[in-house]
């Protein structure tokens, strides 16, 4: 079960990372007149998880990742994250969610988006990287896993749908009051980050990533530039274990892009928008 200290974790993560934010109170509140009756119809269920109860799941989900890794201690770095990420975000299919970005303290190669979204990179991965364009595209692909909803369906296969739908449908009930619950859903949330999303999904978040990150002024070819890079890297290290065990091989995800990206974006990346903030800023780390 998870921890009151993960939990306030979540709640602090608002307020670290969003100053401009809407006020939580509006942000987080259940609309308990639209609970999911998931016995009666599991394709009417899937439809009415509300976007205010998806961003309290997200929350759980959230508190569990910084459970396990607190954001790196550098505001700069975090408003820097936070505000390229929220750009990134307006330039995809739902910009009105309160997104929220930062950088955990892990030195693990990673990234992790939850519903409602939050979108989390490790350092490790972020020291990885060598521009702007690069952060963007990452954000960009964990951004398309909160749009498609990835990580909600995941759930519900993970746990077969109709006990998954069980899980979330009772967790929209009564929310985080009832820690049997909370419980559950905290369980199944675990188990998503174990197993990983479907091929499909990371790979449609791949080819939507690197529209949005077109759409948002930087290159789109950020994205193959950081496979490329990991491709590289060691696949034994243990900070790329989790990484590779939960996402195809980085050269397959090459190979889905450049037969989806071809040269269609290249005029894209001729007048992509360059920043030097990206090198002050992680250079500071």
């Amino acid at each position: 079960m998870i921890s009151r200290a993960a939990i306030a974790a979540g709640s602090v993560l608002l307020a670290a990372l969003a100053a401009a934010s809407t006020p939580a109170a509006a942000q987080f509140r259940f609309d308990l007149n639209r609970i999911i009756d998931t016995a009666k119809n599991i394709g009417k269920a899937s439809t009415e998880i509300s976007e205010p109860q998806e961003v309290e799941i997200g929350k759980q989900y959230a508190a569990v990742l910084l459970g396990a890794a607190p954001l790196v201690p550098d505001p700069a770095l975090q408003r820097y994250v936070n505000t390229l990420g929220r750009w990134v975000a307006l330039h995809a299919e739902r910009p009105a969610l309160a997104w929220q970005f930062g950088v955990l303290d892990s030195d693990n190669v990673n990234a992790f988006a939850t519903p409602g979204g939050f979108v989390l990179i490790t350092k490790g991965l972020l020291a990885t990287m060598r521009s702007e364009a690069e952060l963007a595209n990452v954000l960009a692909h964990e951004v398309s896993h909160v749009v498609k909803k990835h990580h909600l369906n995941a759930i519900r296969k993970g746990a077969g749908m109709q006990a998954g739908m069980n899980i979330l449908g009772d967790f929209v009930a009564q929310g985080s009051r009832n820690p049997e619950i909370t419980s559950r859903l905290v369980s199944g949330m675990k188990e998503v980050m174990l197993r990983g999303l479907d091929k499909d999904d990371e790979l449609e978040a791949d080819r939507m990533g690197v529209v949005i990150a077109a759409r948002s002024g930087y290159d789109p070819y950020g994205l193959p530039a950081v496979l490329q890079t990991l491709s590289a890297m060691n696949p034994q290290d243990s900070g790329l274990a989790l990484m590779f065990a939960t996402h195809p091989a980085p050269g397959a995800r090459l190979d889905a892009l450049d037969t989806a990206m071809g040269t269609r974006l290249e005029r894209y990346a001729a007048s992509a928008r360059v920043s030097a903030e990206f090198g002050r800023v992680t250079r500071r780390k």
